[in-house]
């Protein structure tokens, strides 16, 4: 929430935001809490959503003809089991972005939700773009819609490549660290991989157990903090479901060059006893 007049005359995008911390200046809010450039980008954005939905699932169709299996730490192929899940959780995060902001503007506005189709979403939400750029998270909205895009652009595209650490070897006395590379286009996907033994890898469906035992061997150094798709793939649980339990849980969270964190802490009593709910069920 703004804290000032004066900053709440500024935009509340996450493009703006960050163009402050680089030491330009915010522009000033024309719609709402959103600058006419940032504004129209975001009506940009949401247009563009289901046109990249279909880009991805051009992307997913393909992985199988294009033959790319999954190997696990065996070093052997797994069976029926395609390596393009980059494309598959992109589509996950357009319906999951979308979905959680109709649902807000449903709750909010007492107005029927569309139907949870990519296409009936983003028309919704440009119906109320106008009442969302007013809104205290019309800056979050900003920065979700731009990082779905993004990803799914990342997904579609056969020469998208992103390597990231992401932690030390979890394999029993071995000192290397673990990569993970996520490729995108048609034979996309996330494996897994220690950069000293080669043969020490993990396929995407392994992610989020391989990450709990990351986060359990590496010695505690203060608080974690996490991305709404970090979590999702921690605890293997829908974007949009994290996004409602952050708000109704109160979680802790900080911002980072426009992102949002969430506190691991505050997330796992949250999912920990929502996981032993449903496994009592």
């Amino acid at each position: 929430m703004p804290s000032s007049s004066y900053e709440a005359n500024q935009c509340d995008s996450h493009r703006c935001r960050r163009a402050a911390l680089d030491g330009g200046g915010r522009r000033p809010a024309a719609r709402g809490r959103l600058c006419r450039e940032c504004f129209s980008l975001l009506s940009a954005g949401i247009r563009d959503l289901p046109r990249l939905y279909a880009e991805c699932e051009e992307a997913l169709s393909g992985g199988a003809a294009a033959g790319v299996r999954e190997k696990t730490s065996g070093g052997s192929p797994s069976r029926g089991l395609v390596f393009n899940g980059f494309a598959a959780e992109a589509r996950t995060r357009i319906v999951t972005t979308l979905g959680s902001w109709c649902g807000l503007v449903a709750d909010q506005r007492a107005v029927p939700p569309p139907v949870r189709q990519v296409g009936a979403l983003a028309n919704f939400l440009l119906t109320h773009l106008t009442w969302l750029a007013t809104h205290p998270a019309a800056g979050e909205l900003t920065a979700e819609v731009a990082r779905a895009a993004g990803f799914a652009r990342r997904a579609a595209d056969p020469s998208s490549v992103q390597r990231f650490t992401v932690g030390p070897c979890v394999v029993r006395e071995c000192d290397g660290a673990l990569s993970a590379t996520i490729r995108g286009g048609r034979a996309g996907g996330t494996q897994v991989q220690c950069t000293v033994h080669p043969d020490h890898r993990w396929g995407e469906h392994e992610w989020a157990q391989l990450r709990r035992e990351t986060l359990r061997s590496s010695p505690p150094t203060g608080e974690h903090w996490l991305t709404a798709p970090d979590i999702a793939r921690l605890w293997n649980t829908p974007t949009g479901t994290v996004y409602r339990l952050a708000s109704e849980h109160k979680w802790r969270r900080i911002s980072r060059s426009g992102r949002t964190y969430y506190a691991e802490n505050d997330v796992a009593a949250s999912l920990s006893r929502r996981k032993e709910r449903a496994v009592r069920r």
